[in-house]
């Protein structure tokens, strides 16, 4: 049976493991705390929050359909059949969703959480059906220097905390309201004058407009090469952000491009928007993106909207930038091993007993119970990576004596059981 296409098997989290730590530790140095929120939401939350004619919602969703039950099979409080259920596509909207159905009133609630999303997407290098997330966001905050400091948060922990530099920060404005619908007035009328859109930017056009800057048809970028800005439609509020915004980032030493066409994938963002792209990702370059999402707490049902900004990173993606560099990281060094081999049956169970009084404290151990040849086992434990082989024969069972050899140096001396927690653990 073959694993579902556009996931994977981790067979050695070692790296995964440490970025997923660096990153826990470097979100506690900005003050957020670590939430969970379920894999399994209604549809309707991200219908009403990503936009009904985005490509998450419409192409990508992996739907729940529920096994169908009988009046008398059917479970107390079970989903009516009008519910519909879906495993999540992204998270800003599940925490939103906790911050209001918790009903939050502490602001800016400054949470993260780590964990997997799905996607019905065409598998390739950087783009999985199954891909996991580290999902942090600050809800309750309207000042433009909460960007700022996520932004910087962000280029820290990737130049300095994990320590690499081949990538590109893009940002853009994408303003109020007001804003937009004034671009959005400039940018179908720019559209209506060209031909040669391709059959989705046709449809974009009518119903959500600047989606049509995600399109990868090459004719469609040509012509958006010659598009309005909407960086020069902004309102004099707008635009006295946006410049602080860049004035700030630059003086906390952070190198940024302005891309006017960075629009991001989902409809619930405005003003601030950002991405962290990498050449060495291929197509699917982005790694970490956010922005700022100032009515989505009222879209879920929250009273008031909470200015709010978040962002996500793609674990998957930021491994394949780590793995060609992960030598130079500081990634943990397994414990010591001590493979201890009984050399016959009769002194398997003085091996567990021996394995069990090192293990008690706390001393990485293995009993080898296949009973092969000394010479086979010494083979397994060479290949385990054994820092000391403990052999137990009949003459050692006997004694009540432990044969230890160093793998290492190759010597070896005879050690009383009784002594033999003190002794490994000098």
């Amino acid at each position: 049976m073959l694993r579902v296409k556009g996931t994977n098997d981790f067979l050695d989290l070692t790296l995964y493991n440490f970025v997923i730590e660096q990153i826990r530790k470097h979100l506690g140095i900005y003050c957020f705390n670590q939430i969970e929120t379920p894999i399994l939401e209604h549809t309707e939350l991200f219908k009403r929050t990503l936009g009904l004619h985005t490509d998450v919602v419409n192409k990508e969703m992996f739907l729940i359909k529920p096994h169908a039950r009988t009046h008398h099979e059917a479970f107390e409080g079970e989903e009516s059949e009008g519910e519909q259920l879906c495993l999540r596509p992204e998270i800003t909207a599940s925490m939103v969703r906790a911050f209001v159905d918790n009903g939050i009133q502490i602001t800016p609630w400054k949470v993260f959480t780590i964990g997997p999303c799905f996607r019905y997407e065409r598998p390739q290098k950087g783009r999985f059906r199954e891909f996991h997330q580290v999902s942090m966001e600050v809800i309750g905050s309207a000042p433009v220097a909460q960007d700022v400091q996520m932004i910087k948060m962000l280029d820290r922990l990737f130049h300095e905390t994990l320590k690499f530099n081949n990538y590109a920060l893009l940002i853009n404005y994408l303003g109020c309201p007001a804003d937009r619908a004034v671009y959005k007035e400039k940018l179908k009328k720019f559209l209506d004058a060209q031909t040669g859109l391709c059959s989705d930017c046709m449809v974009r056009k009518e119903k959500n407009i600047m989606r049509i800057f995600d399109c990868k048809v090459e004719t469609c970028q040509k012509i958006y090469q010659n598009a309005p800005h909407i960086i020069d439609y902004l309102c004099k509020t707008c635009q006295e952000e946006w410049q602080t915004l860049q004035h700030d980032l630059e003086l906390l030493s952070v190198t940024f491009v302005v891309q006017p066409k960075l629009v991001r994938g989902l409809d619930y963002y405005n003003k601030t928007v950002f991405e962290f792209v990498s050449g060495a990702l291929g197509a699917q370059n982005t790694f970490c993106g956010g922005g700022r999402y100032d009515q989505l707490v009222t879209q879920i049902g929250g009273k008031t909207d909470q200015q709010s900004i978040g962002a996500a990173i793609g674990i998957e993606r930021l491994l394949l930038l780590l793995e060609p560099f992960k030598d130079s990281l500081a990634l943990p060094h397994p414990p010591k091993l001590h493979a201890i081999l009984p050399l016959a049956l009769e002194q398997q169970m003085l091996a567990l007993l021996l394995a069990d009084e090192l293990q008690a404290v706390g001393l990485c151990t293995e009993v080898l119970l296949e009973g092969a040849s000394i010479k086979s086992m010494m083979n397994r434990a060479n290949k385990l990576g054994a820092a000391y082989a403990l052999i137990l024969g009949a003459d050692e069972q006997q004694k009540n004596q432990v044969t230890v050899k160093n793998m290492i140096t190759g010597a070896q001396e005879t050690i009383p059981q009784a002594q033999m927690v003190a002794y490994l653990q000098k």
